[in-house]
């Protein structure tokens, strides 16, 4: 009887085990989800940086190659880049220099800026 006691215990696992095991593994699938999340967050956040990048030079290259200088004041426009809406926001200040001007273009999405970009446009 004793050795038929014996081999029980040998052959499972107690609750407390199983439970510690659980706990284990769960955390360590907790983590991977927040480390995907922060992974996929990440990737989004560049995906609208690089599209906000374009519209803004975009934009400011329009500014170059225009014929005529700016004029002083904000404008905003609309700019559509790989299926998404961003707002581009221009801004025309004036320099010391009055043959230059300022111009800053600061995109948004959804109201949330992600990006500004600035550069000198001088007269021609």
């Amino acid at each position: 009887m004793k050795a038929r006691n014996r081999l029980l215990k040998v052959r499972g696992f107690t609750l407390i085990e199983v439970l510690v095991a659980l706990g284990i593994v769960s955390i360590a699938l907790i983590a991977g989800m927040q480390a995907t999340q922060a992974l996929t967050t990440n990737a989004t956040r560049q995906t609208d940086v690089l599209l906000a990048h374009m519209c803004a030079e975009n934009e400011l290259i329009k500014m170059r190659l225009s014929t005529q200088m700016p004029g002083v004041g904000d404008s905003d426009i609309t700019c559509e880049q790989a299926g998404h809406s961003y707002q581009v926001r221009l801004s025309v200040l004036p320099t010391p220099n009055p043959s230059f001007r300022r111009v800053d273009a600061q995109v948004f999405a959804a109201n949330a800026p992600i990006l500004r970009l600035s550069t000198i446009v001088g007269r021609f």
